[in-house]
C-alpha cells in the first residue's frame, strides 16, 4: 500500500501537479506510514521535499487556529453556539451580523458575504478592516442555505479574540499548539531558519519570486499575517499530533483546549436538509456516507487532511501545487485517489 501511495504522488510530480509532496497516514497511536517526493522548488532541484518541510497551511488555518480555539472557548462555557452574536458581542449588536450564531458561521449557513476582498472594500488599516467586516450587511437570511465563505472564519477569529482577550495567534498557541507539542506551527511571516525549509507557493508578480515563508493569502498578509482565513504554517508531525488528539485525547493530556465532545459535534452533519452537508468547519469527503464518513478540510495552497473516527484513521497530504497553478482540478484527482488508498478496505488494510 505504501508503494501505491508513493507511486500516485510520484506521478503527480511527473505531471507537474505540484513540485513535491509530503504525506502520512496514522491512527490514535501516531504515524503508521509516511513519505515524501519531489522538490521544494523546480529551479533548485537539489533541495528535496522532506518530512520536516514547512508548508503554508492556507485554509487549514481555519481548523488549526479558529476551529480549535472556538472549541476551547465553548468548552470553557464562554461561547453559546446557538445564541445570536449580538447578545454577547457588543461590537455587532446594532448590525445585521448580530442576528447570526456561531453555529451558523461554523456550518457556512450564516448568510455573510461570499468573498473577503478586504483591501478593495475597507482599506489597509487593521481596525478599519475589522470594523468593515463586522458591519457588512448579510448576503442572505441566516440559516437559509449552505454557502462556503472565508468570512465565516475571519469573523470567528475576531470573536475568539473578543472572548479570550488575546490575539488569535496567542490563543491558538496557548490552548492548542503548545499543549499538543506543535512546536513548528505558527503564523507567518516565518523566521529565517524556517523559511529555509519552507515550500514556496505562488509567483508574486511585483518581485518575480515565489512566496516563501510569507502567507500566500492576501487577506492574511494585509492583517499582518494573523488571520482566521489563512496565514498559519505547519509541518507533518504537528498535524499528526493534532489529528491523533482528535481520535484519542487521552494521548495528549488534559491541557488541550478542545474536547472529545467538540470533535464529535464537529464531525456530525449540522446542516439538516441543506446541501452540501457540513459539520462544524469540517465536511464529509466525496464518496463517504453515514457512519463510515471520512471528514476533510483542504487548503488552497495544496494542503489537505482527513479523519475518520469510525475507522480510527487520519491522513495528511501536503503539497505546494500553487507553485504551478491555481487550477485545482488536477490536485482533486490526486487527493481523491490518495484518500481512497488511505481509507478503503480498512479491515484488510496493511502497511506491509
Amino acid at each position: 500500500m505504501i508503494d501505491r501511495i508513493q507511486a500516485l504522488l510520484d506521478e503527480g510530480v511527473g505531471n507537474k501537479v505540484y513540485p513535491g509532496a509530503v504525506w502520512a497516514v496514522g491512527d490514535s497511536t501516531g504515524i503508521q506510514a509516511s513519505g515524501s517526493t519531489g522538490v521544494l522548488d523546480p529551479d533548485e532541484p537539489e533541495h528535496r521535499m522532506r518530512l520536516d518541510t514547512v508548508f503554508d497551511a492556507a485554509s487549514l488555518t481555519k481548523i488549526l487556529a479558529v476551529w480549535s480555539s472556538v472549541g476551547a472557548l465553548w468548552e470553557d462555557g464562554r461561547l453559546d453556539l446557538d445564541a445570536r452574536l449580538g447578545t454577547y458581542w457588543p461590537e455587532v449588536t446594532e448590525y445585521e451580523l448580530g442576528r447570526v450564531t456561531a453555529r451558523q458561521l461554523l456550518t457556512h449557513t450564516a448568510g455573510v458575504p461570499l468573498r473577503a476582498q478586504l483591501k478593495n472594500q475597507y482599506g489597509t488599516d487593521h481596525a478599519d478592516i475589522r470594523r468593515g467586516v463586522l458591519r457588512e450587511p448579510l448576503h442572505r437570511p441566516p440559516g437559509e442555505a449552505v454557502e462556503y465563505t472565508d468570512r465565516a472564519a475571519l469573523i470567528l477569529g475576531f470573536l475568539a479574540e473578543h472572548l479570550s482577550g488575546m490575539p488569535l495567534d496567542q490563543l491558538a498557541t496557548e490552548r492548542t499548539w503548545r499543549p499538543l507539542g506543535m512546536n513548528t506551527t505558527r503564523f507567518g511571516p516565518l523566521p529565517a531558519e524556517l523559511v529555509a525549509r519552507s515550500a514556496p507557493t505562488e509567483l508574486e508578480q511585483d518581485t518575480d519570486t515565489h512566496l516563501k515563508g510569507v502567507a500566500h493569502d492576501f487577506s492574511a498578509r494585509l492583517l499582518g499575517g494573523v488571520c482566521g482565513i489563512a496565514g498559519a504554517f505547519t509541518v507533518l508531525d504537528d498535524l499528526a499530533g493534532f489529528l491523533r488528539h482528535m481520535l484519542d485525547p487521552a494521548t495528549s493530556g488534559p491541557a488541550v483546549g478542545f474536547s472529545p465532545v467538540w470533535t464529535t459535534q464537529s464531525l456530525t452533519i449540522q446542516t439538516g436538509g441543506h446541501e452540501p452537508a457540513r459539520g462544524l468547519f469540517w465536511h464529509p469527503a466525496p464518496g463517504t456516507v453515514d457512519s463510515d464518513d471520512v471528514w476533510v478540510h483542504y487548503g488552497f495552497t495544496g494542503t489537505g487532511m482527513w479523519i475518520s473516527p469510525a475507522a480510527s484513521r487520519w491522513a495528511v497530504l501536503l503539497t505546494n501545487k500553487l507553485y504551478f497553478t491555481r487550477d485545482r482540478y488536477p490536485l482533486i484527482e490526486v487527493r481523491d485517489a490518495f484518500r481512497e488508498l488511505a481509507f478503503t478496505a480498512i479491515e484488510a488494510f496493511s502497511w506491509d
